[in-house]
C-alpha cells in the first residue's frame, strides 16, 4: 500500500528492514467505460494479466468498470442518436471519476463514434481506441488496413478519420459481407458463442480483403479477438481491444 502523499504515476523508495528497499509505485487508477460485455471483460483481464509483466507478480493498476446495458446503448444506435449514446458514456465516465479514476478507456469501437460529442466536457481524460490502433500500424510500417467490425462501425467515421490523419488507406468488406459480419457479431459475439463456420467466413472476408491490397486488418469490435486469432487471420491483425489495454497499461504506469 502507498503511505500519504504519493501521487499516482510516482515512485519512492521504502525501507523494508535495516538494509533493504523496495520501490514503491502508485499506477495511474484507469477506469473502463463498457458497452459490451465480452470486449470489456477482455479489455480488463489483459490489464490484470500484463500488467504484471510491468509491475510484478499478481500485480496491475487498480481498475474500476461501469457499464450501461447494451440494449440501452443499442436504443440509441439503431436511431442513429448519438447524442444519446455519448450521454450513457459521459453517465459512466462520471461514476467513474467519483471512483477515482484517473483516465478512461472505452473497449468498445461502435460507440467511439460518439466520443468527440462527450470528451472535451469528461471528467476525466480519456485514449481513443481507433488512436491507439493507428500508432500500432505506423510502428508496423502497415500501409492499408482492412477494417472489421459492427455494420455501424465499418460504415461511420471513426476509423477512416484516425487511420488518415495517420497517413493510412483503409478497405471495408461488401455490403454483402458487413451484415453477415454485423448478424454474426450482435447474434453471437456479444452472448459469447464462438462457432467454427464464423471463423471460417471472418477468414474468408479477411482473405478477400488481402486481395484487395489490405496488408493487416484491424479487429475493430472487441469481441472480434476471441474469435479471429493471430494465427487463423490470413493478414497481420490489430486487435483493437489488446492494444488499448496495453496503452492504459504503459499510461497507467508512466
Amino acid at each position: 500500500m502507498c503511505g500519504p502523499g504519493l501521487e499516482p504515476g510516482h515512485a519512492r523508495l521504502i525501507e523494508l528492514a535495516p538494509t533493504t528497499y523496495a520501490l514503491e509505485f502508485m499506477a495511474q487508477h484507469i477506469g473502463i467505460v463498457a458497452c459490451s460485455a465480452e470486449g470489456a471483460a477482455l479489455c480488463y483481464r489483459t490489464i490484470c494479466l500484463e500488467g504484471a509483466e510491468l509491475l510484478g507478480r499478481h500485480n496491475h493498476p487498480e481498475v474500476s468498470l461501469h457499464t450501461h446495458s447494451l440494449a440501452e446503448y443499442m436504443k440509441y444506435i439503431d436511431q442513429g442518436d448519438w447524442t444519446g449514446v455519448a450521454e450513457l458514456m459521459m453517465s459512466s465516465a462520471e461514476k467513474l471519476a467519483r471512483a477515482g479514476a484517473d483516465f478512461l478507456i472505452c473497449p468498445d469501437n461502435t460507440i467511439h463514434q460518439a466520443f468527440d460529442l462527450m470528451a472535451h466536457r469528461s471528467p476525466r481524460p480519456w485514449l481513443h481506441i481507433a488512436e491507439e490502433v493507428a500508432k500500432e500500424s505506423k510502428r508496423c510500417h502497415f500501409k492499408r488496413l482492412g477494417v472489421l467490425g459492427t455494420r455501424y462501425l465499418m460504415e461511420g467515421p471513426v476509423y477512416p478519420e484516425k487511420l488518415k490523419a495517420a497517413g493510412l488507406e483503409h478497405r471495408i468488406p461488401g455490403e454483402n459481407e458487413r451484415s453477415r459480419l454485423n448478424q454474426i457479431i450482435f447474434n453471437e459475439l456479444v452472448y459469447a458463442q464462438f462457432l467454427p463456420r464464423s471463423l471460417a467466413y471472418f477468414t474468408e472476408v479477411i482473405r478477400m480483403l488481402k486481395d484487395n491490397g489490405c496488408d493487416a486488418v484491424v479487429l475493430g469490435c472487441t469481441e472480434i479477438p476471441l474469435l479471429v486469432t493471430p494465427d487463423s487471420s490470413p493478414l497481420p491483425v490489430l486487435d483493437s481491444t489488446r492494444l488499448l489495454a496495453r496503452a492504459a497499461l504503459r499510461k497507467a504506469v508512466g
